[in-house]
């Protein structure tokens, strides 16, 4: 078996992102990936400028409190003034540019009028209460690099920057695919047998939360004619088919064949629980469709619906991130104690659904089970367990939390 180290590392290694660039004005730029480095155009403050509403002054004519200055002019944001004579002051508001001459600005609490013009009750110190030029970004700075996922911090940002569109790629293209005669829609009778078909829901939410664009799932009986079908029109519309369930060895699990016939297939075994069986591959695209290399990518995923919705987090995600053209970052994790023992110490990376109690500890749901998705419901994330490790209440482990791993 593969460990989930070296299979991560191969799926990065796999991926190549999708290399249409398309240009978007910065309302409809969030949720993209940014395809080109930008800098800013300008520096931000263009000018030194107020941090606070007061008085802008020479430092140096304001020796003690109590002392009283004439005031001269008055300076609203979006307004520049005439050169501050020593001995006088100038009434100033957030985000006005200083005056020449000022190097300091006392806030309007530590002042009051006077006969002659304002009180300042403060000694103030040089740069006090002062935006520098340029303290944000410099102009011609690199403000935003190629990779990153535009949120609204980032289009905030390219604003400031007096940039109006930003040059992003193209959203990656999803299908999902159920396969198995099992397989029951939602809200229809059940019959005997038959199993609701949970899977395609939580990964299309998965897949749009990463700002992919989805199909609607398809849903395609177990006969390998139609499966071959379903996967070649599925190839010659999207970028990347997404199966959970069906790669196996059986007589009904044509998944398989149906990949192999129609492109190749790396099926893995990666030392995870939950999860294990996994499915790389690429699909031949017909030769009118477009696309990179006339091929495109196949994923298949464990059938339980746990093991689906844990390997898609930490397996396919980052895979997907990577086709996006997104910058790829390890896994966040934080040092939480554990509030319960788990004694068995087994060979595979164990990911198990936990939440914090009302002390900050992790607790463990009690059946860690690939079909029991309650559990997903009940924790906030996930607590990796290191290959032969056990777990003692009040040791430290690294928890994955549910916020992180779905952004």
């Amino acid at each position: 078996m593969l460990s989930y180290p070296e299979a991560l590392a191969r799926l990065l290694a796999a991926a190549v992102p999708v290399s249409e660039i398309c240009t978007q004005p910065l309302f409809a730029a969030t949720g993209r990936v940014l395809a080109q480095p930008q800098f800013s155009r300008v520096a931000v403050p263009s000018l030194d400028n107020s941090a606070m509403d007061g008085y802008a002054v020479r430092a140096a004519d304001v020796s003690a409190p109590g002392i009283c200055l004439p005031v001269t002019q008055r300076l609203p944001a979006g307004c520049v003034g005439q050169a501050l004579q020593p001995g006088s002051a100038a009434r100033i508001f957030t985000g006005a540019p200083l005056p020449p001459g000022a190097d300091a600005v006392v806030m309007q609490e530590l002042c009051e009028p006077g006969a002659d013009g304002v009180i300042l009750r403060h000694v103030p110190k040089v740069g006090e209460n002062i935006r520098r030029r340029g303290e944000d970004m410099q102009e011609g700075e690199e403000i935003l690099a190629a990779g990153t996922l535009l949120r609204p911090q980032e289009i905030s940002l390219a604003a400031s920057a007096g940039l109006a569109e930003l040059p992003v790629r193209r959203r990656l293209e999803v299908a999902v695919l159920s396969t198995g005669d099992e397989l029951v829609e939602p809200g229809q009778p059940l019959p005997p047998g038959g199993v609701y078909d949970a899977n395609p829901f939580a990964l299309v939410g998965l897949l749009k939360s990463l700002g992919c664009e989805v199909r609607a799932p398809l849903r395609i009986p177990d006969d390998l004619e139609a499966t071959r079908a379903a996967l070649c029109q599925a190839a010659a519309e999207n970028d990347l088919i997404l199966t959970s369930g069906g790669v196996s060895v059986g007589e009904e699990d044509h998944v398989k064949r149906a990949v192999q016939a129609e492109g190749r297939l790396d099926l893995w075994r990666v030392a995870i629980k939950p999860g294990k069986p996994l499915a790389l591959g690429r699909l031949r695209r017909p030769e009118t469709a477009a696309g990179p290399g006339g091929m495109a990518w196949f994923i298949g995923l464990p059938g339980n619906p746990v093991s689906a919705f844990v390997s898609f987090l930490v397996l396919v995600r980052p895979f997907i991130q990577r086709l996006q053209g997104r910058t790829v970052r390890p896994l966040q994790a934080y040092r939480l104690p554990a509030a319960w023992r788990w004694s068995e110490a087994s060979p595979l990376h164990e990911f198990l659904r936990v939440r914090r109690d009302a002390e900050g500890r992790l607790e463990a749901f009690p059946n860690q089970g690939s079909g029991v998705l309650s559990s997903l419901v009940w924790s906030e994330g996930l607590a990796i367990k290191p290959p032969h490790a056990c777990i003692e209440p009040g040791d430290l482990v690294d928890f994955l939390p549910f916020a992180e791993l779905l952004s």
